[in-house]
C-alpha cells in the first residue's frame, strides 16, 4: 500500500446496513483521528455507502456517509466491518465495487465477519481466509470455495486481509499502518487506544476456558516474557526460559504455545524484529549496532529475519521509514 508522501494514504471505511458499530469505531480510532503532532503521517479516513443517506446500526446508531461507492476508486486502502448477523446480504452495488477494486489491485481488508461479505462478492474463492473461531464452520458451509483458516489472528491472501474475532480486528488494522506506515507509527496508535501494537500467535489461545492451573502457569510464563524483554541484546534459550517459570523446557514450550499460539523462539524473534523496527525508525545507530542491541546477534543474522518476516532488508526499512517519530540519538 504504497503512497506518495505529498498526500495522506486515503482509507474507505464501506458501510451498509448490518455493518457492526464496534468495527466502524476501532476503523475510525485508527485512521480516522489526528495524531501527526505525535508523528503519525495524515490520513484520509472516508465513510463510503450506496447511498448518501444515513445507515443504521445496532444498538440506535448511525452512521452518515461522506462519500459513495465511487470514491473507492481512489481508495489506497478498503476496510469492510464485520456484521450483527453474518448471513447479512449486502448490497449489490457494494459487492460489484468490491469486485471492481479489487480486480485494479487495491488492498481490501474484512474485519472479523466482514469475510462473509468478501465471501458474497467472491473475492475468497479458492483463497485462504479467516473469521471468528465460532464462525468458523459456517463460513465454510456457506463459502464451500474459500479455504478457511481456523487458528491464525489474521491472514493476507492476493491483496485481501481478513481477520478474526473483535481484538484480532485492531491487531490487522495496526498491522496495516505498521506496514504501509512504520512500526513506529503504529505502536504511537497502539499507545493512544492503550493497546498492544502487536499480539503474536494465534487465535487458539482464545479458545479454552482457562483453569487455575492455567492461570499459575500463565503467571510463570509472563515473568519470563517481560524477563527476555528486558534483556532482548542476550541470547535466550527455551531451556533457559523455562527456568525462569520454575518448568522443565518441555513443559515450558508446551504451555508457551498453549498461551500465546507460538514457540518462545518464534515469539522472540518477532520481538526482535520489533525493537529493531524501532531502532531503525528512530536512531541513526549503524546497522551492527541495532542488530546487537536487538539481539540478533549479527547483521547478517537481524537481515534474514528481516527477509523472511518483512520481505525487506534493514537498510531499506530504514530508508523508508527513519525520522518519523522523536529522534533518538545513542
Amino acid at each position: 500500500m504504497a503512497v506518495p508522501p505529498e498526500r495522506p494514504s486515503r482509507i474507505a471505511l464501506v458501510a451498509f446496513p448490518g455493518v457492526r458499530a464496534f468495527d466502524v469505531s476501532v476503523i475510525t480510532e485508527v485512521w480516522g483521528v489526528d495524531r501527526t503532532d505525535r508523528g503519525v503521517p495524515a490520513f484520509d479516513l472516508r465513510r463510503v455507502a450506496s447511498e448518501p443517506a444515513p445507515v443504521p446500526l445496532r444498538g440506535g446508531l448511525s452512521l452518515t456517509p461522506d462519500r459513495t461507492l465511487a470514491w473507492l476508486t481512489r481508495a489506497d486502502l478498503i476496510v469492510v466491518p464485520g456484521l450483527d448477523d453474518h448471513v447479512t446480504p449486502a448490497p449489490g452495488p457494494v459487492l460489484d465495487a468490491l469486485r471492481r477494486a479489487h480486480a485494479r489491485g487495491t488492498p481490501i481488508a474484512a474485519l472479523c465477519g466482514g469475510a462473509f461479505t468478501l465471501a458474497q462478492a467472491g473475492l475468497l474463492d479458492g483463497r485462504r481466509a479467516v473469521t471468528h473461531w465460532n464462525l468458523t464452520e459456517m463460513l465454510r458451509a456457506r463459502h464451500p470455495e474459500v479455504t478457511v483458516m481456523r487458528d491464525a489472528l489474521f491472514l493476507h491472501d492476493d491483496n485481501i486481509w481478513t481477520s478474526a474475532g473483535t481484538a484480532a480486528g485492531i491487531d490487522l488494522c495496526l498491522h496495516l499502518v505498521r506496514t504501509a506506515q512504520g512500526a513506529e507509527a503504529a505502536a504511537t496508535i497502539a499507545r493512544s487506544m492503550v493497546t498492544a501494537p502487536f499480539r503474536t500467535g494465534t487465535q487458539a489461545q482464545f479458545i479454552e476456558h482457562p483453569t487455575p492451573r492455567a492461570d499459575r502457569d500463565a503467571d510463570a510464563l509472563a515473568e519470563a516474557r517481560a524477563y527476555a524483554l528486558t534483556c532482548l541484546a542476550e541470547p535466550h534459550t527455551v531451556a533457559g526460559l523455562a527456568a525462569r517459570a520454575g518448568m522443565s523446557a518441555r513443559t515450558f514450550a508446551r504451555r508457551f504455545h498453549a498461551t500465546t499460539g507460538t514457540t518462545p523462539m518464534r515469539w522472540l524473534i518477532t520481538q526482535r524484529i520489533a525493537a529493531a523496527q524501532k531502532l531503525l525508525e528512530r536512531t541513526d545507530l549503524p546497522l551492527p549496532e541495532v542488530a546487537r542491541r536487538a539481539g540478533f546477534g549479527s547483521e547478517v543474522t537481524m537481515r534474514q529475519h528481516f527477509a523472511t518476516h518483512l520481505a525487506t532488508s534493514p537498510r531499506d526499512y530504514r530508508l523508508a521509514f527513519h525520522d518519523r517519530g522523536e529522534q533518538e540519538r545513542g
